[in-house]
């Protein structure tokens, strides 16, 4: 395809995606806001009319004043003021009626992004560094880091309002002077115009290349500026090294631009510039042979004069929807792009979905393989497991056995390589994975510190019990995560970090029983299988197994999977699995194992040893 009939079809794409976007707005207010903009169009030309006719009048008004009608004047003048009036009462509802446009137009792509990203993606998707790019450009405009798909939508009345306005004075001129100096001020007008609008359109293309540019620079730039590094910032004397980060990511995104836009607009606008003087020197000049010849009167000379300036201000940029047109789609592009991907991983991994049964005998992990990525390695390796349901089961390894991925494997974040998961012999693949999930109760490893209160932070394990003061208290005190706050106003309402008033910060630890009373008020929830992966990591040995026993002896009946790297805290569980390589290599009780001599009893002594030998260590004193 040429370049120029390619660049129609791209320009064309763009207005039509703007178009149907603009009903979302609302039928009437989108309708409403064309009429105002009309209007605020034609009004300049109606001014110029009746001014026109004013100068007209005053000649004669000198010569004769008692002979001319001044209630015919009177008119006239009441015309222009009235004009005049209504487009200065009118202006700023332009404005207004724009930003209501763009922020329900916003909304809802903003909903578009957020099912694409927490519903449809998959997670390796969104580990993918090219969907990551797209889904920071997304993002982005909705942070007001940019124009967003609103800011062009509201634009477009704006635009229509230029293009009355270039119409209606165009019409004046081919009336008062003739068709042909009309003509020529059109083409000047919208040559210089889709001139200026197709270097603006190439220029875009370059930002969108830097999408990684943008994306790095905004994370050093959040990194600088927020408080979750400000600690090893002062601690390491990192602030020089910032600066030079931050200014070379920068300078990354910006020179590129720079040359791009040197390279792309420098000799267009001096070539634009040269058309809209020639185009608007011959309009002049036909209207200055006209009037020596006495073909035109003082009132068609004023139209004339104030018209052809109209046509020649066209060929600028427009501040109110240029940029907004050209850069406004940029996040909504980025956001089609980014649906498309999540579609098309979703429909590769998808099968026939069944709603999911309640587990009531197991959950079997059938030779199970899975990797990360098509060239990497192997991290469960034809893995055999049976989860027993109503009882519990320890699963223990080293780090980097596999134990997180299985935990992601059987909440369907992930899909097996080879092999299959199946609940009640019925195959976990073909189960709604929304559905499977809310029979899942679990605790991540990177669990999310929400900066929300003790309540909120609680209550999003289970959204409908979120109002439910004792349903959160008494998973809150399971997990012993009110111990810290016994001394609050009101424990549940309090803010956890100290940015907000009245609010508190917690320690690792604390902030760990806060995660795990969440996992516990799922299962009030409804939940019936409780995953912790490493729920005890930032706890102490002590306060790690009084954890352990406390939650072996009241999670009876539930089917319960405790991850962990240290094999003496899970020494009541019903069954312990232990995995390396990728497969279970052991399993079994506690004394099994340990009678077996193998593995489990092997690591267990080490480990025992090492706080043995941590217990008999003296204290210094000082």
């Amino acid at each position: 395809m040429a370049p120029l009939a390619l660049a129609i079809r791209d320009r064309s794409t763009r207005w039509l995606q703007m178009l149907r976007l603009l009903p979302h707005a609302g039928r009437g207010l989108a309708l409403g806001a064309l009429a105002l903009n009309v209007t605020l169009g034609l009004l300049p030309s109606a001014f110029i009319v009746s001014t026109s006719l004013l100068l007209s009048r005053v000649p004669a008004l000198a010569a004769e004043p008692t002979g001319l009608s001044w209630d015919g004047i009177a008119v006239v003048f009441a015309v222009a003021l009235g004009a005049f009036t209504l487009q200065q009462l009118l202006t700023p509802f332009q404005s207004a009626v724009t930003e209501v446009i763009a922020r329900r137009v916003d909304e809802v792509c903003i909903g578009r992004l957020l099912d694409a990203a927490l519903d449809d993606a998959p997670i390796a998707l969104l580990e993918n560094p090219e969907a990551l790019d797209l889904l920071a450009d997304a993002r982005a405009a909705f942070e007001r880091q940019a124009y967003t798909p609103g800011d062009a939508v509201g634009a477009i009345p704006a635009l229509v309002s230029r293009y009355c306005q270039l119409t209606a004075a165009v019409v004046l001129v081919g009336v008062v002077l003739s068709p042909l100096a009309g003509l020529i001020l059109m083409i000047t007008a919208l040559v210089i115009r889709m001139g200026v609008r197709g270097t603006l359109g190439r220029f875009a293309a370059v930002s969108e290349s830097l999408a990684g540019h943008r994306r790095r620079a905004g994370y050093i730039g959040g990194l600088a500026t927020g408080a979750t590094a400000a600690k090893e910032i002062r601690v390491f004397g990192l602030l020089g090294w910032l600066r030079e980060r931050l200014r070379s990511d920068t300078m990354a995104n910006l020179r590129p631009m720079w040359a791009g836009s040197r390279r792309l607009q420098f000799w267009p606008f001096v070539g634009f510039s040269a058309v809209g003087f020639v185009g608007g020197a011959v309009a002049i000049t036909m209207l200055a042979v006209a009037a020596g010849r006495g073909q035109v009167d003082l009132f068609e000379l004023a139209v004339a004069l104030q018209g052809i300036l109209i046509p020649m201000r066209f060929g600028v940029y427009f501040p109110e929807c240029d940029v907004q047109t050209q850069f406004g789609l940029h996040s909504f592009h980025a956001l089609e792009r980014f649906e498309q991907q999540a579609g098309a991983a979703r429909t590769v991994g998808a099968r026939a979905t069944t709603m999911p049964v309640r587990p009531s005998r197991e959950i079997r992990f059938d030779n199970v393989s899975f990797r990360y990525s098509a060239d990497g390695p192997t991290i469960l390796d034809g893995l055999d497991l049976t989860l027993p349901v109503g009882r519990s089961t320890a699963i223990v390894g080293l780090n980097g056995a596999g134990k997180t991925t299985l935990v992601k494997l059987l909440a369907r974040l992930y899909e097996p390589t080879s092999g299959r998961i199946t609940v009640d012999g019925a195959e976990l693949a073909r189960f709604d994975p929304d559905e499977w999930r809310r029979q899942l109760a679990m605790t991540f490893q990177d669990y999310v510190r929400y900066e929300l209160t003790v309540a909120e932070n609680i209550g999003l394990g289970a959204p409908r019990l979120l109002a439910d003061d004792e349903a959160i208290t008494a998973a809150a005190e399971r997990a012993g995560a009110l111990d810290a706050l016994r001394g609050a106003p009101d424990p549940l309402r309090t803010p956890l970090s100290s940015r907000y008033p009245g609010g508190t910060d917690l320690s690792g630890g604390q902030w760990q029983r806060i995660a795990l009373a969440r996992a516990l008020l799922a299962v009030q929830g409804g939940a019936s299988v409780l995953v912790l992966d490493e729920p005890t990591a930032q706890l102490d040995v002590r306060a790690e197994v009084e954890f352990h026993d406390r939650f072996l002896a009241t999670a009876k009946g539930i089917t319960s999977v405790l991850i962990s790297h240290r094999f003496s805290t899970v020494r009541h569980a019903d069954q312990i699995v232990v995995i390396e390589h990728g497969r279970v290599v052991e399993r079994g009780s506690h004394d099994e194992l340990i009678r077996h001599d193998g593995r489990y009893a092997e690591l267990f002594e080490l480990q025992a040893r090492r706080f043995r030998m941590d217990a008999a260590e003296p204290t210094a004193v000082g």
